[in-house]
């Protein structure tokens, strides 16, 4: 595999079916630069998650060992910068309310899905997650700037008391 970039971007695909994992993967590694994580067991997916980051995480809505929903559910608490695309081959209007609500859902995607569709959701994703990221360490820089400037003051209020 060539090297890539340091913001080409993890996504993560867990669905339990061989096919739709190697299909999704097989598509991606072709047509994109992201780094892919397969899964077909979204409990070993999730302990993937707690070990390394990932910016955006594709998921079957159906699933025996642990549906989508609750999934993604646990994987935002893990990860919440991760972006989450739920992918179903049911359209149903209660189970998508569900996941925006309990999962923070990005997307909603239907089987069969169209590549571009799902290609434009994951760099979008992966984007808006890098963007996250940055604004979390812009956050952090600007509360030390805070911290710093307050113990500033208050040394110079003390000198001058």
């Amino acid at each position: 595999m060539d090297e890539m970039t340091p913001d080409a971007g993890t996504v993560m695909i867990v669905d339990d079916e061989d096919m739709v994992v190697g299909a999704i993967q097989g598509f991606l590694e072709l047509e994109t630069d992201h780094i892919v994580l397969p899964f077909t067991s979204p409990r070993a997916a999730l302990a993937r998650l707690e070990e390394e980051p990932v910016h955006a995480i594709v998921a079957d809505l159906m699933m025996p060992e642990l549906d989508g929903v609750k999934f993604l559910t646990r994987a935002r608490e893990m990860r919440p910068e991760a972006t989450r695309i739920l992918l179903t081959g049911y359209a149903e209007k209660e189970n998508a309310i569900l996941a925006i609500n309990e999962a923070g859902l990005y997307q909603y995607l239907e089987k069969p899905w169209d590549n571009d569709a799902l290609a434009f959701a994951i760099r979008n994703g992966v984007e808006r997650s890098l963007l996250f990221r940055v604004l979390t360490e812009r956050l952090a820089e600007l509360e030390a700037a805070h911290d710093e400037l307050a113990g500033l003051r208050q040394r110079w209020i003390q000198a001058f008391l």
